[in-house]
C-alpha cells in the first residue's frame, strides 16, 4: 500500500483521506487552517458557533451521505428531510409532495399557488422537453437562454432562485447544461432524491469533526494549521515539504493547487488559476419571540433585497431567535460592503422579523467557481501519482458538497495499490 499525502481538509480532502485509509494506505492529511472543513465549516464567534454559510444538501447526495455514515455521523439524526419546497412568505411557490420526484414534480407544479394555469402548463411543457432530450443541451447555453420562453413569474419565483441556489451563479451567466444535470439527478435518482436535507447541527458536526476523529482512530496523521509550501517530483513519487510520499492528492483550493504545481504541471496550473469565483454572504439575524412554521422560506430578490432564502434555526432544532439569510451570487453586494448588505437584509425581512437586529454578516468571497457555459475545468489527474480533488475539477456538477466528496473519492480510488 502507498504512503499518501492529502493536502487540504475540506470535504474533498476528508473524503480522499477516509477512503484512502479504508483501502489500507498510510495517510498524512495537511490543512492550512486551524480547523477542518474548508468552505463548509463551523466558526466560533464570541462564544457562539455559527456556520460560515447556510449549506443545503439534497437527497441525491448519496456519496456525501455514505461518507457521513462511514465516519459515524448519522444523517437521519443530523439532517431534517423535507420535500423540495420553494415557498415564499405569502404562500406562493412550489412544494413537492413526498414520494418519487418526477410525478411529485408534476403534482407540485399543478398545485403551485400564485401561478396561473398558463404558468403551470408552460413549465411542465418546458420540463417535458428537457426530459425528452435527456436533460442535455448545447454546452454554450445559459440558463436564461434555456428558459427564455417561460413566463416571467415562473422565472422570477422558481428558475432564478433555483439556479442561484444550485450553481451560485446568476441565470444570465449560469451554465444551462449543469443545471439540467442537477435537475436530472434530483428527478431520476429515486424517491427522495429531490428532498432538501437541512442541517440540524453546525456543519462541523456533519462531517469535519467525526471524520477527524475517525482518521485519528484509524491511524492517519492529521496536521491542522500546516500549510504545504513546496511540492517536488521525487523519482516515481513526490516530496511534500521535503517528506517523501508515493502519491499526493491536492484537495486544497484551486488557487493553492495551482501554486503548488506551477513548476511540475504548468498547463494544469494555468487552467486551475484561470477559474473565477462567486461569493456567498450569510446574514445572521436575531429576533426574539418569532418562530416560523417552516424552517426555510424563499425570499423575493431585488435591487435592494439581496437574500434569496432564509432559515429559522429554532425550527431546525438550533438556537431560538436566530435566522440565517443567504445571499448567493453576491458579487454586487460584496462591492457595496458587508454593513450595507446586512442593513438591506434587515429591511428586506422587516415584516417577517419585526425588531430584528444583525447578529453577524459572514462572507465567503470564493465560495464557488463561476459555473458558466462551456467552462474549462481542470482534470482530476495532474501528473503521474498526483491528483487534484475539489468541486472545481472536471465533472458534471456545480460547486457542491457532493461534487467535492465525489472528487475526493475518485482520487482515492486512483491511488496505486
Amino acid at each position: 500500500m502507498a504512503r499518501v499525502a492529502v493536502v487540504g481538509a475540506g470535504w474533498a480532502g476528508l473524503a480522499a483521506a477516509v477512503r484512502a485509509r479504508e483501502a489500507g494506505h498510510a495517510v498524512v492529511l495537511f490543512e492550512m487552517a486551524a480547523q477542518l472543513g474548508g468552505r463548509a465549516r463551523s466558526v466560533d464567534i464570541d462564544g457562539q458557533v455559527l456556520d460560515n454559510g447556510q449549506h443545503i444538501l439534497i437527497g441525491a447526495y448519496q456519496r456525501t451521505l455514505a461518507l457521513m455514515r462511514t465516519v459515524g455521523a448519522d444523517p437521519q439524526a443530523l439532517l431534517t428531510r423535507l420535500p423540495l419546497t420553494l415557498l415564499y412568505p405569502d404562500g406562493r411557490g412550489l412544494r413537492l409532495p413526498p414520494g418519487p420526484a418526477l410525478p411529485g414534480f408534476v403534482r407540485g407544479v399543478l398545485a403551485c399557488r400564485g401561478w396561473t394555469w398558463s404558468d403551470r402548463l408552460a413549465l411542465l411543457a418546458a420540463a417535458s422537453g428537457w426530459m425528452l432530450r435527456g436533460f442535455r443541451c448545447d454546452p454554450a447555453l445559459t440558463v436564461d437562454a434555456l428558459c427564455r420562453r417561460l413566463p416571467p413569474r415562473v422565472r422570477a419565483l422558481l428558475i432564478d432562485p433555483l439556479c442561484v441556489a444550485a450553481l451560485n451563479t446568476p441565470a444570465a451567466e449560469a451554465s444551462a447544461s449543469v443545471l439540467l444535470r442537477v435537475l436530472r439527478d434530483a428527478l431520476f435518482s429515486g424517491p427522495g432524491a429531490a428532498d432538501l436535507l437541512l442541517p440540524r447541527q453546525p456543519l462541523g458536526t456533519l462531517l469535519p469533526a467525526p471524520a477527524h476523529a475517525w482518521l485519528q482512530a484509524a491511524g492517519a496523521a492529521v496536521h491542522a494549521g500546516s500549510r504545504v509550501r513546496q511540492l517536488q517530483a521525487d523519482g516515481a513519487g513526490w516530496r511534500v515539504d521535503g517528506a517523501p510520499f508515493d502519491a499526493v492528492v491536492l484537495a486544497c483550493s484551486a488557487a493553492e493547487a495551482a501554486r503548488l504545481v506551477e513548476d511540475v504541471a504548468p498547463g494544469w496550473s494555468a487552467r486551475a488559476a484561470a477559474l473565477r469565483y462567486e461569493p456567498i454572504v450569510t446574514v445572521y439575524l436575531h429576533c426574539d419571540g418569532v418562530r416560523w412554521p417552516a424552517p426555510m422560506l424563499a425570499l423575493q430578490e431585488g435591487a435592494d433585497a439581496p437574500a434569496q432564502f432564509a432559515f429559522d434555526h429554532a425550527a431546525l432544532g438550533g438556537t431560538p431567535g436566530v435566522f440565517a439569510c443567504v445571499v448567493s451570487g453576491a458579487r454586487p453586494w460584496i462591492d457595496r460592503g458587508l454593513d450595507a448588505t446586512g442593513a438591506a437584509v434587515l429591511r428586506q425581512t422587516a415584516a417577517l422579523l419585526p425588531g430584528a437586529r444583525v447578529l453577524r454578516v459572514l462572507a465567503e468571497k470564493r465560495a464557488t467557481f463561476r459555473c458558466t457555459p462551456a467552462l474549462d475545468r481542470p482534470p482530476g489527474q495532474v501528473a503521474p501519482r498526483l491528483w487534484a480533488a475539489g468541486d472545481y475539477t472536471a465533472g458534471p456538477y456545480p460547486a457542491t458538497l457532493e461534487g467535492a466528496v465525489r472528487s475526493g473519492e475518485a482520487a482515492a480510488a486512483s491511488l496505486p495499490g
